[in-house]
């Protein structure tokens, strides 16, 4: 991806989570100033992986296979066990899924998360079990809406109008998109710890984290440019 497509979704990410009142860290702003003058200090953001990141899932097609996501808060992930400075065992992402923009199918081998229209259109789920050699199972897929639980069959749909959520468990596929003609979605995520550099099994999708052509200054740091 081009540094200055990042910046324009990374604006429009600005002004979609603006329009729904939801406010961010004071370090999601900061210019390239703000990060030296606080070198000393950011540990845990670093250490976390906190902060912006946009993927296109290595499709070359942002608008028809991405996500805009923050991690806000997070256990870290670089860290040995028993190394957690900061000793937090959960996470916590806002997300933001245009119509039609899938996050391709996948599954996580130890994170349990709860994910949440926060606003805005329909957020759809295509759900699968896996089998234990990763493949997608034909039985069907229990999950848990707002604490309802939910029998969904193999390769079925799921869609969460706003203020509803979907736990889902390790092992999990699923795919997920904002509904055509209802609008953008905000979209929240509560788990364990996250590491998306160890932690995601995608069905078919070539990779999580995009290469950087640098065609002009980052308007906001990644995640990514931190180290």
């Amino acid at each position: 991806m081009k540094r200055s497509e990042i910046n324009k979704i990374i604006r429009g990410a600005e002004r979609f989570m603006a329009r729904r009142q939801f406010l961010l860290p004071p370090w999601a702003s900061w210019t390239k100033n703000d990060w030296i003058k606080n070198k000393g200090s950011i540990n845990e953001i670093v250490s976390a992986g906190l902060g912006w990141d946009i993927t296109d899932f290595g499709s070359g097609d942002f608008q028809k296979q991405g996500l805009v996501l923050i991690t806000i808060r997070n256990g870290c992930t670089s860290c040995k066990s028993g190394e957690n400075l900061y000793g937090k065992p959960y996470a916590e992402k806002i997300m933001v899924v245009q119509e039609n923009q899938e996050t391709p199918l996948h599954f996580h081998w130890n994170k349990m998360e709860d994910i949440i229209n926060r606003g805005g259109g329909n957020l759809c789920f295509q759900l699968y079990g896996s089998t234990a050699d990763e493949e997608l199972s034909t039985d069907p897929v229990k999950i848990q809406v707002d604490g309802i639980e939910k029998m969904i069959p193999a390769g079925g749909m799921i869609t969460l109008s706003p203020g509803e959520s979907l736990t889902l468990m390790p092992g999990i596929y699923h795919r997920f998109y904002a509904e055509e003609g209802k609008g953008p979605v905000l979209t929240g995520e509560v788990s364990m710890v996250n590491d998306d550099s160890a932690d995601n099994r995608f069905y078919k999708a070539p990779g999580r984290f995009p290469e950087i052509e640098e065609d002009e200054p980052p308007y906001r740091y990644l995640a990514m440019d931190y180290t």
